[in-house]
């Protein structure tokens, strides 16, 4: 994973295809479920008062969060705790691809299954926007849209694979983009199917 170069990119966004081989595919997934047993998966309100069919969980200083107060970072799990640290395995690929020596104060962590997707959205809770965005898919196949820096207008997908990573950064920072939907069975990397997808974000300026 030294000095890897993107295979793709699409309006400003880096794709780098199967950065991530099985081992270490398998490896972060091992990674990731002591995460979760430590702040265990749920699903935030939105501040229109709909749950998220997305359910979720973060490491780092920082874990996102969303309620009818708004979205944003929050210091500890819903349930009191602090979020765990962000493993190696994934810090490894941030200091591969991200062109920063800042590490990262969260990893979110979303968990797809039964049909869920994302919506058109922009990453823009953080306080400095000149730090990338960093995105690592494991599991099951999913189709990511890029956007625009303005809502609306054409777009452009692209199927994402288990193990791939992608970079939102510089003039694609603030790009919309968003799930359109999973592919189910096409990866046998989770127990019972599923996508897991990591974004890493600096958080403070």
């Amino acid at each position: 994973m030294t000095d890897p170069k993107p295979d793709l990119t699409i309006r400003g966004v880096k794709v780098f295809e199967g950065l991530l081989d099985a081992p270490a595919q398998e490896a972060m997934v091992a990674d990731l479920r002591k995460v979760v047993a430590r702040a265990p998966l749920f699903s935030p309100m939105t501040p229109y008062g709909k749950p998220m069919r997305v359910r979720m969980t973060s490491a780092g200083r920082y874990g996102w969060f969303s309620d009818r107060k708004g979205y944003r970072y929050e210091p500890r799990h819903p349930s009191g705790v602090d979020w765990p640290p962000i493993p190696e395995s994934v810090l490894r690929v941030w200091a591969a691809v991200s062109g920063t020596h800042r590490e990262p104060d969260c990893c979110l962590v979303n968990y797809y299954t039964d049909g869920a997707k994302m919506g058109m959205h922009q990453d823009k809770d953080e306080a400095d926007f000149g730090y990338p965005v960093v995105s690592v898919s494991l599991g099951d196949e999913a189709l990511f849209r890029i956007g625009n820096l303005t809502r609306g207008g054409k777009t452009e997908s692209v199927w994402l694979r288990s193990g791939d990573v992608l970079v939102m950064g510089d003039e694609a920072r603030l790009v919309y983009h968003g799930i359109d939907r999973v592919k189910p069975d096409t990866s046998t990397l989770l127990d019972g199917g599923g996508r897991i997808n990591l974004t890493l974000r600096v958080v403070d300026p």
